[in-house]
């Protein structure tokens, strides 16, 4: 039997063509997959339980695809809802459906799929040796859980194949693979599960796998012996270079996919063109593991931060500007020290030259003869008041510390005014842990309801 799974986008928010999705609507998929989110934007969004994408885009992109389930009257799976899938994301885009489904007079089954993991679960699974950490995490203690503001599992195929099993039109999971929502219907009516993995990964960023990613939309059609992957924007077109490319991304093994119950190995796996600009895919195989392990993440608050922008020109200082970054840290070290009476470990300061290093530091191989540098100085403490305080005290030395002792003070440019900004809270990812289940559906939550108009 067949699966196709028309995703439009890789991820809700980005954008896609509205012509290529009506296109992919009439190619009658039997269901619409798209992601939700990611860690991609660091760990702010896990730490506060929000979603980094604007939710009027949001609005108006999920008002297109419940018009395009409605048209093609099949289930619509959103994974990872709101960037980090905790429960108050998955329920921000309930409210968002149940909004839309009133305006467009849809009567709809929607189930939401929960994936928060409570610290107590977590505490008696250490302890009876079901969470384990991966390289290079160490075994998590019980001070560092507490500490945890949200904790989420990926949810992988069993998961959403549950929510799609209550009969539901619409299916908002929490955190989950990226690649679940898409191989999650196909593995359930029959195709073959190393071409189900695989083709869910290469679709999982939509347009990504062809010649114009900003296409958006694809269909991906699954059988008992492959895939094919096919693009939907007008002109666009999938290449057996574009599509194995695609294994590439996000994964630090090429050849090799970890999911919740197993792995994809797609070494002996053929690309080859096939009609309508596509491509057909085979030989790709699913590795069952004899334990099934969901991926943990959690995000604790570490802080509150104050940022600083100053812009060096003087080509005198910008030549040894790494030399005068370094002389101002530790002097005002020194400071912080002499006005507040701070210890080293109750604060941070970080200078960022903007333009030399800034992106991959010390990793950083190439180099050019910059004009100008900007300077971020970042202040993390443990009270936002307090990081501002050291924002006042460094302020006039960012602006104005000369490069040695004996010479004149320079002035450098802020570009805006106050300089410093508040940024608030921040967060670290604080979890890299597997969670062995006995059963998929082990800590997730199912809960189902009728909305709309009758």
């Amino acid at each position: 039997m067949q699966t196709r799974v028309l995703v439009p986008s890789g991820v809700l928010g980005l954008g896609f063509d509205p012509d290529a999705l009506a296109r992919g609507v009439a190619a009658n998929p039997d269901i619409i997959a798209i992601d939700g989110g990611s860690t991609d934007s660091g760990p702010f969004y896990l730490g506060t339980g929000t979603s980094k994408y604007s939710r009027s885009v949001c609005r108006d992109e999920w008002r297109q695809l419940l018009e395009a389930r409605a048209t093609a009257g099949v289930p619509l799976v959103i994974g990872s809802c709101g960037t980090c899938g905790t429960a108050e994301t998955v329920d921000w885009m309930f409210g968002i459906t149940c909004e839309l489904a009133a305006e467009l007079g849809q009567t709809l089954r929607v189930a939401r799929l929960y994936s928060d993991v409570p610290v107590e679960t977590l505490r008696v699974a250490r302890d009876s040796g079901r969470l384990s950490p991966l390289h290079p995490a160490q075994t998590i203690d019980d001070a560092a859980l507490e500490a945890m503001t949200n904790i989420v599992a990926l949810a992988g195929a069993e998961q959403i194949q549950a929510a799609i099993h209550t009969g539901a039109d619409v299916v908002l999971a929490g955190r989950a693979t990226d690649t679940a929502t898409i191989a999650a219907l196909p593995l359930a009516r029959g195709a073959h599960s190393g071409a189900a993995w695989h083709g869910a990964k290469i679709a999982e960023c939509g347009a990504f796998c062809t010649t114009r990613p900003a296409s958006g939309v694809v269909m991906v059609t699954f059988d008992e012996a492959g895939f094919t992957v096919r693009p939907m924007g007008e002109g666009v077109r999938c290449t057996p270079q574009s599509v194995a490319a695609h294994m590439l991304y996000e994964n630090s093994d090429p050849w090799i996919l970890y999911e919740p119950g197993g792995h994809l190995d797609v070494t002996a796996a053929t690309y080859t063109e096939a009609a309508q600009d596509g491509v057909r895919v085979v030989g790709a195989i699913w590795v069952a593991a004899g334990d099934y392990r969901v991926k943990l993440e959690g995000a604790r608050l570490v802080g509150y931060q104050t940022m600083m922008l100053a812009v060096i020109r003087d080509p005198r200082y910008v030549e040894v500007v790494e030399h005068w970054a370094d002389r101002l840290l530790l002097h005002c070290r020194g400071l912080i020290a002499a006005s507040l009476d701070l210890q080293d470990d109750a604060f941070d300061i970080e200078l960022r030259l903007i333009g030399v290093d800034s992106a991959l530091g010390c990793l950083e191989r190439d180099r050019g003869s910059p004009v100008e540098v900007g300077v971020m100085l970042l202040i993390t403490a443990n009270d936002q008041t307090v990081a501002t305080e050291i924002a006042a005290v460094i302020n006039p030395h960012l602006l104005h510390y000369p490069l040695t002792d004996d010479e004149p003070m320079p002035t450098f440019a802020f570009p805006v005014s106050p300089v410093h900004s508040n940024r608030g809270a921040i967060y670290e990812f604080a979890l890299n842990h597997v969670l062995d289940l006995n059963d998929p559906m082990d800590g997730f939550r199912l809960q189902v309801d009728e909305v709309g108009h009758d």
